[in-house]
């Protein structure tokens, strides 16, 4: 098994489920993504570059979706946590029935429009 789906699988309630959430959305929304193992979490690639990181906090009670090229982002940008970074943004879920399909899918497809751009503005 990948490192990135043992991850995911070996997360405790509700983050396991938040996550599994999450993969499928990323993987239907943007089919061409990668799932490596970078920096201790899932992380996406798309094209050989990095675009977007699931990260389970179960410290601080949530799993955030990242987004690589998150300076370049034109949706929803009010959904989306910045908490102390100066480029990365990311959407915040405490329980599954946060996840809003319609913005996660919208956040998905404007970031990979724009992913070719890089990190920085």
């Amino acid at each position: 098994m990948n490192p990135a789906e043992a991850y995911i699988l070996d997360q405790s309630e509700p983050f396991k489920s938040i996550l599994l959430q999450l993969q499928v959305f990323v993987e239907s929304t943007v089919p061409d993504v990668e799932l490596k193992y970078k920096y201790r979490i899932p992380f996406y690639y798309l094209g050989g570059k990095p675009f977007c990181y699931l990260n389970a906090s179960a410290k601080k009670g949530y799993v955030d979706v990242g987004f690589w090229s998150s300076a370049h982002l034109t949706v929803h940008l009010d959904k989306m946590v910045t908490e102390g970074r100066k480029v990365m943004k990311s959407l915040r879920y405490h329980q599954p029935e946060e996840i809003d399909a319609e913005v996660l899918v919208a956040i998905l497809e404007d970031a990979s429009s724009v992913n070719h751009k890089g990190f920085w503005k």
